[in-house]
């Protein structure tokens, strides 16, 4: 068994279909504005009520939840906590995801000290650098590891998920010896395409691109509202 394998949950609580991506992102949404109701003590929610409180609508949520089975009653909804359960096993989230960040910069410690990831199954197990100046450092209760000794941190973690917080130019030969590891699972910072086997799971956060997508939807919604200004302007 690598160091990435875990035994799988229970072939009932994970549906075999596939979910579109963007349902998938729902999903996630879905499952933060249940852990709300939870916490406010609500046990049941009608899919107009959560499709609110998740900020689409009702037939789209039923089509995104469709895909994890039938959870709701008509006329009574969904209880909360079944559905939550069911999205978050559907999403692999009860399984112990234990965390390796490489890149201990600013964003490399903000993350390593972000108190959320707990909360949503993920633990944060080891913390790299390739600064001697930095190498032996304490980020909160993780000690920063040189990246000479990653490969053995990682089995000494059990590690089966990675975040790259580094330069572009160092980024492939690292996640190539974390492929290498037997980690599958990779989230990305690092403005570079990276080449990963097809079992390989990339996923890459670009801010720079979020921002210009951004910059483009306001300056879109900022034409539309001068146009529309005119418009009134012109009307009897």
């Amino acid at each position: 068994m690598s160091i990435s394998e875990e035994p799988a949950p229970p072939a009932s609580a994970v549906s075999d279909r596939h979910i579109p991506p963007a349902s998938l992102a729902r999903l996630t949404i879905y499952l933060r504005a249940l852990s709300v109701l939870l916490a406010d003590g609500i046990e049941r929610v009608s899919s107009d009520e959560l499709a609110e409180a998740a900020g689409v609508n009702s037939p789209k949520l039923r089509k995104d939840l469709s895909y994890l089975g039938s959870y709701g009653t008509r006329g009574v909804g969904y209880d909360v906590s079944y559905l939550s359960e069911q999205i978050a096993a559907a999403l692999g989230l009860t399984r112990n995801w234990r965390v390796a960040i490489i890149g201990a910069g600013n964003l490399g410690r903000a993350l390593a000290g972000y108190p959320g990831f707990g909360s949503r199954g993920f633990e944060v197990v080891a913390l790299f650098d390739a600064d001697q100046l930095v190498i032996g450092q304490e980020v909160g209760w993780l000690r920063v590891s040189s990246v000479d000794d990653m490969e053995s941190v990682l089995v000494r973690t059990r590690t089966n998920m990675v975040v790259l917080s580094v330069p572009a130019e160092v980024a492939q030969d690292l996640c190539d010896r974390v492929i290498a590891a037997g980690i599958t699972s990779i989230l990305s910072f690092a403005p570079v395409v990276l080449q990963v086997p097809d079992h390989v799971q990339v996923r890459k956060v670009d801010m720079a691109t979020e921002l210009q997508i951004l910059a483009y939807h306001a300056q879109r919604s900022q034409v539309l509202n001068i146009a529309a200004q005119a418009r009134a302007r012109m009307a009897p």
